[in-house]
């Protein structure tokens, strides 16, 4: 089957992903590429529609972005979004201009034109996000209003013969209820997308091309135990079976007992038809942080150490063809390629992989996707919730959260202290979903109290926060009979605690993790 694409028309919007992510909710395949791309490539593409996103500049500056203006005689049905509703309106001959009012925020929306294929079901009024200082002040030909706000006039415009559609507002955030809907009306209607991008055709798709790039080759992949490079093991697995080899170097620094909770999914017995091959790299990785303290150095060491150990293990297998990666949608757009393997992402996020192994090419079976879909995905091809649902984890692992040196001792300490905290967060129901949930060993030692001794030990800080992008976030309200129930079980059961912090900064100031 043709998998039928939204083109999405980057023009500098921060909401791009969004719009991405509303499309693909509605199982219909898109993808961003820069406002500047040709002409010729998007025919080559063959859209079922496109997308204009928002952006921070004014139409009628010198230097605004613009497109090619054959875009609007493809065919095919054009969504203008914010910036991009005022960059259709002038090219196609209407105008644009500073406007007495600018709208930031929410805002009341009225309808004028409620027979318009995207207000459909939408109330005669309702609320709309809007984020701008400009604004359509007159109609292009052939174009009619279609809503206004208090102040603006032209909140949003259509000429429904040709397929062009435009909104002021961002129907993309949450902060528009009606906005989802609309967009999933204007490319299941509008555009005539059947919604066909699902995860079981998305399965099909990448086993066929898999196995037509690897062919009888090898493939080297760096399994860490997070979410995207299991789950593009347990892709590749099902495409290219033994003939995918999974490095998982334990360097002493993961949760606990997650080393053998990704041996018992991908090793002898788990279900996968692959090449497992652990190194146990631990004493390695202790050796190299014995007496270092600043967090950037540990950083590094670590980071290097992984390299040397990944380049030894590389070199033992022999000839290995292809080296696979589990680089994911986001990944790609933010590092403004839009040509595969362009840039090799680091493993773990820790630093470059080694410079001097070849391979004949980058398989990277998750690239179209997103974070959600990367979990949905997974779950289809039977991965466990514990590996599916996890929580993002720093490559540097529990280095960055141990304040001050790294020792054996103080990575069991955070280990079961994390465990406990994960552990009454599920026996307390609390939803986790939308951001990260862990404990850290802070370098605060205090005198305490325990039965009739005084202890000189460690003070751990539970770090718990919300956020739904990670550049910021905000400090979970968590029940206090459930931080009571923490701090009980880890001076009592954690040896060398006697104390336990909550953090409650937010990011910013801080950052989500502590070094």
């Amino acid at each position: 089957m043709e998998r039928e694409l939204i083109l999405i028309l980057d023009f500098g919007g921060q909401y791009k992903q969004l719009i991405a992510r509303r499309v693909r909710a509605a199982n219909v395949y898109c993808e961003i590429l820069p406002h500047t791309v040709p002409i010729e490539r998007i025919r080559a593409l063959a859209p079922r529609g496109i997308i204009l996103t928002g952006g921070p500049n004014s139409v009628y500056a010198p230097d605004a972005p613009v497109f090619d203006g054959d875009l609007f005689s493809l065919g095919v049905p054009v969504l203008g979004i914010c910036y991009g509703a005022q960059l259709m309106a002038r090219m196609l001959g209407g105008r644009v201009e500073a406007a007495a009012t600018s709208e930031y925020g929410n805002a009341e929306l009225y309808l004028d034109a409620p027979d318009s294929v995207l207000f459909q079901n939408v109330p005669a009024s309702t609320v709309c996000w809007m984020s701008h200082r400009d604004r359509i002040a007159l109609l292009p030909p052939g174009f009619r209003a279609t809503a206004h706000t208090n102040h603006c006039p032209i909140a949003a415009m259509e000429d429904r013969e040709r397929g062009l559609y435009a909104l002021q507002f961002h129907p993309e955030v949450l902060h528009t209820p009606e906005g989802a809907g609309m967009l999933y009306r204007f490319v299941r209607e509008v555009c005539g997308c059947g919604g066909t991008w699902i995860m079981d055709s998305y399965i099909e798709e990448q086993i066929k091309a898999i196995r037509g790039q690897v062919g009888d080759g090898r493939v080297l992949l760096g399994l860490s135990g997070g979410v995207d490079s299991s789950v593009a093991a347990a892709l590749l697995s099902r495409a290219i079976g033994k003939q995918l080899v999974c490095v998982f170097v334990d360097h002493g620094l993961l949760r606990k007992n997650e080393a053998e909770e990704v041996a018992a999914v991908f090793g002898e017995g788990g279900g996968f038809d692959l090449t497992f091959r652990p190194v146990d790299a631990k004493e390695r990785f202790y050796r190299a942080l014995a007496g270092v303290t600043d967090p950037e150095q540990k950083r590094k060491i670590i980071g290097e150490q992984f390299i040397r150990v990944f380049e030894a293990e590389s070199k033992a297998l022999g000839t290995v063809e292809f080296l696979a990666q589990g680089t994911i949608y986001p990944d790609v757009v933010e590092s403004g390629t839009g040509s595969a393997g362009a840039v090799i992402k680091s493993h773990h996020n820790v630093g470059g992989l080694p410079k001097n192994l070849s391979f004949s090419g980058i398989v990277e079976p998750l690239r179209s996707l997103f974070k959600d879909e990367v979990r949905a995905l997974g779950r289809k091809l039977g991965l466990p919730p514990a590996l599916v649902d996890r929580q993002p984890f720093p490559g540097p692992g529990l280095g960055v959260r141990i304040v001050g040196e790294v020792t054996p001792d103080k990575v069991r300490i955070v280990q079961e202290a994390d465990a406990i905290f994960r552990e009454e967060l599920i026996n307390f129901g609390v939803d986790t979903g939308t951001g990260q949930f862990f404990a850290a060993l802070t370098n605060l030692r205090s005198v305490g109290v325990m039965g009739d001794s005084r202890t000189y030990d460690y003070a751990v800080a539970l770090r718990a926060v919300q956020t739904d992008d990670f550049m910021t976030a905000t400090a979970a309200h968590l029940p206090y009979a459930l931080l009571d129930s923490v701090t009980n079980r880890i001076v009592n059961e954690v040896r060398g605690v006697n104390r336990v912090l909550y953090d409650l900064t937010g990011k910013p100031p801080a950052t989500i993790e502590l070094e």
